[in-house]
């Protein structure tokens, strides 16, 4: 693996060149548990490998609200383009040091939108979901419904806290990502993207009742989560992707 791994920032060092997809990012909840990168190396894609601060990776699920969704930088698909989310995912880097995500499920409400994604390799799953406010309040439910396992079900709530004035290392490393990993028709793609500066709020979990990480594939966690953030949310725009190169025989990576 490089040893020239792009810094945390907290907005993007790449600007993007041409913009694929535009979509709003609202009322986030993020939780994130630690784990061992050994345990996650195996799911991730060829040619990307676990991103590690102070010797761990992390496992996150992150509940929201997508709005204005849509092609380009126009101004989001109506119905569409809005619609509850939750996903679980991993934290990854390349050869070329980028820094990404890899989504292991991607729960959504609107059917069309999973079966749109999932031609793109995106794992979107189909659920019923809710999301809700009761003054600083948020809970975010989720019950699956295609493909399985079925009834995989979350619930997350949280109180909504102050203002993190200076994120510190691990709130930078878990929300300043500037791409996704995904593999694609027989390779490794990186999509790039850009957003502002995520606003960022401590956040009190209140209830957490979850199967979408364990239905992942992923290891047991438990609560307290190692860190729990809110932020209102952000504008973001998905720019066009780039293979992921892998060396021929290189078995150092996730499966191919």
């Amino acid at each position: 693996m490089t040893t020239d791994v792009e810094p945390v920032t907290a907005t993007t060092p790449r600007p993007l060149r041409r913009i694929l997809l535009s979509q709003a990012w609202c009322e986030v909840t993020f939780l994130h548990w630690a784990v061992d990168p050994a345990d996650v190396a195996p799911l991730l894609p060829a040619g990307v490998e676990p991103d590690v601060l102070d010797g761990a990776t992390y496992v996150g699920l992150v509940p929201f609200r997508m709005r204005a969704a849509g092609l380009l930088a126009g101004p989001g698909v109506p119905y569409f383009g809005e619609f509850p989310e939750t996903n679980v995912r991993l934290y990854s880097v390349d050869r070329q040091g980028r820094r990404g995500v890899v989504f292991r499920s991607l729960e959504s409400s609107r059917l069309a939108t999973v079966l749109g994604a999932r031609q793109l390799g995106v794992p979107y799953t189909w659920a019923r979901m809710r999301v809700a406010r009761t003054g600083d309040v948020w809970s975010y439910t989720s019950r699956r419904r295609w493909p399985g396992p079925r009834d995989a079900r979350s619930r997350v709530m949280v109180r909504v806290g102050a203002q993190i004035s200076a994120p510190g290392p691990l709130e930078r490393f878990l929300t300043a990502r500037w791409g996704l990993h995904l593999r694609q028709v027989g390779h490794t793609a990186y999509w790039p993207n850009e957003h502002p500066e995520w606003p960022l709020h401590t956040a009190e979990l209140l209830a957490f009742d979850d199967d979408l990480i364990a239905a992942a594939g992923l290891p047991q966690v438990s609560c307290p989560p190692a860190s729990v953030l809110f932020s209102p949310g952000v504008r973001a725009r998905f720019g066009a992707p780039v293979r992921v190169e892998v060396p021929p025989g290189d078995r150092t990576y996730g499966p191919s």
